[in-house]
């Protein structure tokens, strides 16, 4: 049987403009490895928990003190627990809460002269990590943007990197991603 391609469109809620991207990714992934993918393509640190939810049923790092009730994500292929149309969720920093929508566009065999996982596009740069969720990271813009606003140099020097929230290159994630393999 041939190996089977998905191809994800990865959509962070709460944010406007909207914040995106599409990934192709081979449907054998244990969900483990779809995080390492979605952490990638999007742009975050890895430096939060974060949990899959598919059709109610929970997917994480299990919690050793047992707070946190999730199935082992190194235990679930991506083909076991979804195909073309399912949509799922996926929830990074349990403290911004970041949820992203996860949509299976398409499943296809793969090209054998390519290799995956690679991201093929996406709109605007991902939040910074620990910016504030959502609503943070509207009161961040506001003040990274705006030289007058009395918090723009604050948020600069917070950052302490340059920052366009409208670019986006496909490119260096795909780089990442090829690593994984």
């Amino acid at each position: 049987m041939a190996r089977m391609i998905y191809q994800l469109r990865i959509a962070l809620d709460g944010v406007d403009p909207p914040v995106w991207r599409r990934v192709l990714v081979p449907g054998a992934f244990t969900l483990d490895r779809l995080h390492r993918v979605i952490q990638f393509a999007m742009g975050w640190s890895d430096r939060h928990l974060h949990v899959f939810d598919i059709d109610g049923v929970q997917y994480g790092v299990p919690d050793p003190d047992g707070l946190l009730e999730v199935r082992d994500e190194l235990d679930t292929r991506l083909d076991a627990v979804a195909g073309k149309g399912t949509r799922l969720r996926y929830t990074y920093d349990f403290g911004d809460w970041w949820e992203h929508d996860v949509a299976i566009e398409d499943v296809v065999p793969a090209d054998p002269d390519t290799r995956y996982p690679m991201c093929t596009g996406g709109e605007r740069a991902c939040p910074p990590d620990d910016v504030g969720g959502p609503d943070g990271y509207r009161d961040f813009l506001a003040a990274y943007t705006d030289p007058a606003h009395p918090d723009h140099l604050a948020m600069r020097v917070w950052l302490g990197r340059a920052f366009d929230p409208a670019a986006f290159d496909p490119a260096p994630p795909t780089t990442l991603l090829r690593r994984m393999t």
